[in-house]
C-alpha cells in the first residue's frame, strides 16, 4: 500500500506519506532536528553555504569591502532603472524631433554623408530636432546639418568595447549602457525615422522599428529608407522572398518608404506630426 498521507499500521506502526515506516514515540525516540546555519535577507530565506558573514549595511558602509556587488545583476536593474530615468529626464521636453540612423563608417567626403547633413538641416528647417546614435559617420552628417541649422542636435550614444564618443555636433547627448534602453528613447520622442545605408546597428534599428509597427507595440510612424540604390535589393528580397514565401504579409511592405526625394522625406513626416513621447 502507498497512502498518500501519514496513518498509522495494523499493529500502531506509524507510517508517513509513502510506504516507509517512520519511527514514532511508541517504537523509537523522535530523531533530533540538525541545526544549520540560516538568514534572513528581506523576503529571501538563506540556509547552509548560502548564509554570508556579512550584512547589507555593513557591505554598503565598509569602503574596505569587496565590490563584485557591483556587477551582480539585481543591481543592474538599479541601473538599468537610473537609465531610463535620465533618458526621460533629458529628452521630455523636446520639441518634435526625428531619429536618422546610418553607418559609423560612412566618408565624410561621400555622397552618403552629405545626404545626411542636407536632411539633418532640411529637419530642422521643417521645425524637427533631430536624434542620432550620436557617432561618427552618417550620424555626425546628421547633427551637422541640423547644428549648422541652428536647430537641436541630439546623440544617443552607447558604450562599445571599441569607443567611438559623441561627435563634436552634438548639443544634447547622453550615453547608454544597454540597447534596449537606447533604443527605447530613439522610439519615444521621434515622429519618425530616416534610415541612410548603414551595416548591421542600422539593420537592427530599422527591423525593431518595422516590428513594433506591425505588431502594434507603437502608433504608427513612418519609417523611410533613403537611397534606392542601396536599399533596392533589400526591398526585392523582403518582397521575392519573406512575402512571396508567406513569412510577412504583403501589407507589411507598406510600413516603410523609399526614397531619394527629401521633400518627399518631409511630406511623409509632416503628415504624421504626434505630440512628443507619445508611443
Amino acid at each position: 500500500m502507498t497512502g498518500t498521507s501519514a496513518h498509522d499500521g495494523a499493529d500502531g506502526r506509524h507510517f508517513g506519506h509513502g510506504p516507509e515506516l517512520v519511527e514514532s514515540p511508541e517504537f523509537g525516540s523522535e530523531p533530533a532536528k540538525k541545526s544549520v546555519p540560516e538568514k534572513q535577507k528581506g523576503p529571501v530565506l538563506l540556509r547552509r553555504d548560502q548564509v554570508g558573514t556579512s550584512t547589507t549595511d555593513q557591505r554598503l558602509l565598509d569602503t574596505t569591502g569587496p565590490t563584485d556587488w557591483l556587477h551582480t545583476d539585481p543591481w543592474r536593474v538599479w541601473r538599468i532603472t537610473s537609465e531610463f530615468v535620465e533618458g526621460f529626464g533629458a529628452l521630455a521636453e523636446l520639441p518634435p524631433a526625428v531619429s536618422v540612423f546610418g553607418s559609423a563608417r560612412t566618408a565624410v567626403d561621400s555622397p552618403e554623408y552629405a545626404a545626411g547633413v542636407a536632411i539633418g538641416r532640411a529637419l530642422v528647417e521643417a521645425g524637427f530636432a533631430v536624434i542620432t546614435g550620436g557617432g561618427p559617420g552618417a550620424m555626425e552628417a546628421a547633427n551637422r546639418g541640423a547644428s549648422e541649422a541652428g536647430g537641436l542636435s541630439v546623440g544617443l550614444g552607447i558604450e562599445l568595447p571599441f569607443e567611438q564618443g559623441l561627435n563634436e555636433f552634438v548639443d544634447l547627448g547622453l550615453n547608454f549602457r544597454y540597447f534596449f534602453v537606447r533604443k527605447t528613447m530613439f522610439v519615444k520622442y521621434a515622429q519618425g525615422f530616416v534610415v541612410l545605408p548603414g551595416g548591421l546597428g542600422t539593420l537592427d534599428e530599422l527591423f525593431e522599428a518595422l516590428t513594433l509597427v506591425q505588431t502594434k507595440k507603437v502608433t504608427r510612424f513612418p519609417v523611410i529608407l533613403f537611397g534606392t540604390a542601396y536599399w533596392g535589393g533589400l526591398v526585392d528580397w523582403l518582397r521575392t522572398t519573406l512575402v512571396a514565401q508567406g513569412k510577412a504579409s504583403p501589407a507589411d511592405l507598406d510600413l516603410f518608404h523609399v526614397t531619394d526625394d527629401l521633400d518627399e522625406v518631409l511630406k511623409i513626416l509632416a503628415e504624421c506630426r504626434r505630440p512628443n513621447g507619445e508611443i
